[in-house]
């Protein structure tokens, strides 16, 4: 039976989390030591991480009083220089990945320049969307220090997002005083561009937007997860990414398994069988070298 789907059930049956697990990361102060990155895969050439939401790549006017980038606790972690290659949203969880010098980096970054970096994300959205789709969507850029204000020069560029819907979940409670009950969605997103807050803007655009969004979702939508989860996060995690080995050739697959609320989430709303096996919460084989 689809597990997916569920309607005209009674208050009682709405999944929660009453309170967080007791080993569940807690929010970082001053006077608490900052625990390690998780070190997905690490090469003479490559290393890859498990970036936490809330963390930045590096220094960016996008948030001038931010003290933590995820490049420099790298860099003091290994005891060496690191060189970002692509990046992640500051709100977006998952895979990160780093060159450990300059003529790899130039490697790698072609590739994601030439769109042959494989990337795959999951959200949680709002609403049904279809079963799967493509979303052809032209972005244009946007101001650093205002993410909803485009750039004044800026012309729309090509864009475009493959997803597939992996379940769905009703839940009978009024979260949008227009419906009686509120929908949601797991997806897998693919996107084939690489512009500015891509997934997030396109998810938008065909009106299921990402939950936890502040900028481009809904507030009430947002407030419910956070009530009834414990969730106050950016549902949007990038838990697969595949590109060739820069010093082999070989197709290289890198895997971030659900961590935190977003599992948190997706556990409460049934949803860990339709995990794809990438995803799931199971570390032992986080990077698959495929020679």
């Amino acid at each position: 039976m689809y597990r997916g789907v569920c309607a005209n059930v009674c208050a009682d049956d709405m999944p929660s989390l009453a309170q967080p697990p007791a080993n569940h990361p807690t929010t970082q102060t001053d006077d608490v030591e900052t625990p390690p990155l998780k070190i997905l895969y690490q090469d003479d050439y490559l290393v890859a991480i498990h970036k936490p939401t809330g963390l930045l790549v590096h220094r960016s006017p996008v948030d001038r009083r931010e003290t933590r980038f995820a490049m420099a606790m790298l860099r003091d972690q290994l005891g060496r220089w690191v060189y970002p290659v692509h990046r992640l949203d500051k709100p977006t969880s998952g895979v990160l990945l780093f060159a450990l010098d300059a003529e790899t980096a130039k490697h790698v970054g072609s590739q994601f320049e030439q769109q042959s970096v494989r990337k795959r994300y999951l959200a949680i959205v709002r609403g049904h969307p279809p079963l799967g789709g493509i979303i052809r969507h032209a972005i244009a850029d946007i101001d650093d220090l205002n993410s909803r204000r485009k750039r004044p020069d800026a012309e729309p560029q090509p864009a475009l997002t493959l997803y597939h819907r992996l379940a769905t979940r009703e839940l009978p409670v009024s979260v949008d005083k227009r419906y009686s009950t509120s929908r949601y969605a797991l997806m897998d997103l693919a996107p084939r561009s690489g512009r500015r807050h891509q997934l997030r803007r396109h998810l938008k655009h065909i009106s299921h937007p990402i939950i936890g969004d502040t900028t481009y979702g809904k507030g009430p939508h947002n407030r419910f997860f956070k009530e009834q989860f414990g969730v106050d996060r950016l549902l949007l995690a990038a838990y697969q990414l595949s590109l060739s080995h820069p010093g082999t050739g070989a197709p290289l697959i890198l895997q971030a398994p659900l961590e935190g609320r977003f599992l948190d989430a997706v556990t409460a709303l049934d949803w860990l069988p339709e995990l794809p096996s990438a995803a799931r919460p199971d570390p032992a084989n986080p990077a698959l070298d495929l020679t």
